[in-house]
């Protein structure tokens, strides 16, 4: 069955107009209040997966476009009522990633803090019509193993406020490393429960071997996943890429995956893996390709104005508050907004 795509021109003009709209005559409205009559939401409804693929309330399969915030106890200043308006209503976007990271300053340091935080953006996402990847960002230690107990909490906690909402979709291991998948598939079956607990309808993204890789960056492949899938329903399986840097066998390997595995590829730039680099827009437009062909949503890293070449904004912006300045996009950025709406 085809991707339901062909909204999207009408939909980026309605909402463009709309905002547009509120902008210039309604300065008491609250942010985004124009927007639920035509939003990703509306549209889809609470999605899940059929197949191999990620379907709306009515069975039909659906692609998602978005971005990911980059970690929030960083750039928390990236995220607000004007940029988000930005995303869903001039760049058309359907999705946003919200990185909570785990260590490296992160959720660790104040439980309630990043919950909140984390709790915010999602509210001001859903105002927008749009669905939220809740990512649970662990990523030192590789081995999400270690951090159970805090995974556990945050699910929890965000359920608890979010359970009963169509749009969120939990991602509960960023990017395991040296690690074994049945070490991911264990962890996956410890909070998977928990999170069906407070949301037991809501779709749940696992994190692969070797850096969400399908396990390609630890030499091996799908199979492993393919032979031993987690034993839950209506899961769907990470896959990340960097295009500059993972090439023809890791697209391979995607290929090959999709026709096997619901995939929802949660993070990827046009760079080097370190997020850095020079653009390989050539790579990144076969994967995007790919994506479509095959029908697999994703989320582009990242929405800041970090200072590597894959943070959409130049430095400066989120604190400038020019988020609409088309002056303010990095070739990176420039480039995923064309391919968002």
């Amino acid at each position: 069955m085809a991707p339901h795509r062909p909204r999207r021109p009408a939909r980026r003009r309605l909402v463009t107009m709309a905002f547009a709209l509120v902008a210039a005559g309604a300065a008491t409205a609250p942010a985004g209040a124009a927007a639920p009559a035509a939003t990703p939401l509306a549209d889809y409804g609470r999605v899940s997966v059929c197949g191999t693929s990620l379907c709306d309330e009515s069975g039909t399969p659906v692609q998602l476009r978005g971005m990911s915030t980059h970690g929030t106890q960083w750039y928390e200043q990236c995220v607000t009522d004007e940029s988000l308006d930005v995303l869903a209503y001039d760049w058309g976007a359907d999705v946003l990633r919200v990185s909570t990271y785990v260590q490296e300053g992160g959720y660790e340091t104040n439980p309630q803090y990043y919950t909140d935080l984390a709790s915010r953006i999602i509210e001001q996402a859903t105002e927008r019509g749009l669905y939220v990847v809740v990512d649970w960002h662990m990523l030192t230690p590789g081995d999400p193993n270690a951090n159970t107990a805090l995974a556990t909490r945050f699910f929890r906690d965000i359920t608890a406020r979010f359970g009963d909402q169509d749009n969120l979709i939990y991602e509960i291991a960023n990017e395991p490393s040296g690690v074994s998948w049945q070490a991911i598939r264990n962890y996956a079956h410890d909070v998977i429960p928990v999170i069906r607990e407070g949301d037991p309808d809501s779709v749940v993204i696992v994190g692969t071997r070797g850096w969400s890789s399908l396990g390609v960056s630890d030499g091996s492949d799908e199979s492993e996943i393919v032979n031993a899938p987690v034993n839950a329903t209506n899961i769907m399986y990470t896959f990340h890429f960097y295009a500059a840097s993972h090439q023809e066998v890791y697209l391979d390997t995607l290929e090959r995956a999709a026709q096997d595995l619901p995939l929802f590829v949660t993070e990827f730039g046009t760079q080097e893996y370190t997020g850095d680099g020079p653009n390989d827009f050539g790579m990144s437009q076969r994967y995007l390709d790919l994506l479509e062909r095959e029908n697999i949503s994703w989320t582009n890293w990242n929405f800041s104005d970090d200072f590597r070449s894959g943070a959409v904004f130049e430095p400066g912006t989120c604190d400038d508050g020019d988020w609409a300045d088309p002056g303010a996009l990095k070739e990176a950025g420039e480039w995923i907004r064309d391919r968002i709406g």
